[in-house]
């Protein structure tokens, strides 16, 4: 598991990210067992190939908290939540995918 902190967003890259994620089908599934140690796996190894990785959650009991627990562990940004769906942002600490909007740009 990830080790790092999770990157401070700003607006405009949260809305840059969001536009990248709506093409994105979810490539990490949560079912009813939840946050197991075979779905921290997945998505790590989602967000080391991918950066920018959609999770479904089936029917969880508190989706916020959900989030917000999969952001943590894998040292990802929580960058949108709709629905049960969450989008998570991390980037490669070597060479990043995605070019975001500099601060100084937003």
């Amino acid at each position: 598991m990830s080790e790092r902190a999770a990157p401070i967003l700003t607006g405009p890259q949260k809305r840059f990210l969001r536009a990248r994620a709506q093409a994105l089908e979810p490539m990490v599934w949560i079912g009813d067992a939840g946050l197991t140690g075979g779905v921290r796996r997945a998505l790590d190894e989602a967000l080391a190939a991918h950066e920018l990785v959609k999770v479904r959650m089936r029917a969880p009991d508190d989706k916020r908290a959900l989030a917000a627990e999969l952001a943590a562990t894998s040292g990802a940004a929580l960058v949108h939540l709709i629905g049960h769906t969450a989008v998570l942002y991390r980037p490669d600490p070597d060479e990043s995918k995605l070019a975001l909007p500099r601060r100084d740009q937003a």
